[in-house]
């Protein structure tokens, strides 16, 4: 398990390797455990224009780490793509002398989250929804936005499920 300061120690090793600076925006877990979401993270997840993942990727072969990395390209997380205006959308969370880190706005972590929808996913919505008042309008156009590699009725099935667990009152 990763906490906060886990996680600024290993990029600040990582940001040491790297031959220029980058941009990289954490998704899932990740972005919620640096936005005080959650304590930890088992795993770590980025998003980031693909230059910069290639970068990224470089510096880590030369570091021995042992953490299970997950790195996407250009707003790709898990199994939805989302809108190029992910990086503008993203919170700055720390800069380093290489490494810009950012975290997915909680919109896009609930928009996200909904492809594979476990339980564990829906407790992380509910804590998006809860601590940033993310409305049901809010992700229903996000979520338009966001293009599912896969099964399509699965990802809508799957919003409808959250629109009815977590805005009850206004369906």
């Amino acid at each position: 398990m990763l906490d906060k300061l886990s996680l600024f120690e290993f990029l600040e090793v990582v940001d040491e390797e790297m031959k220029r600076k980058i941009t990289l925006v954490a998704a899932g877990g990740t972005a919620m455990t640096l936005l005080d979401l959650k304590p930890s993270t088992i795993d770590i997840d980025f998003t980031a224009p693909a230059k910069d993942v290639d970068e990224f990727k470089k510096a880590l072969k030369s570091i021995p780490h042992g953490f299970k990395i997950d790195c996407w390209t250009g707003g790709m997380v898990f199994s939805q793509i989302l809108p190029e205006d992910y990086l503008e959308k993203s919170i700055p969370i720390k800069r380093m002398k290489n490494i810009e880190l950012r975290a997915l706005h909680p919109v896009d972590i609930v928009a996200t989250k909904i492809g594979r929808l476990d339980e564990k996913d829906e407790q992380d919505i509910e804590a998006c929804i809860r601590k940033y008042r993310i409305t049901k309008s809010q992700i229903v156009k996000r979520s338009s936005q966001v293009e599912y590699v896969g099964n399509e009725e699965n990802y809508r099935t799957n919003l409808q499920h959250v629109l009815k667990r977590f805005f009850k009152k206004e369906a």
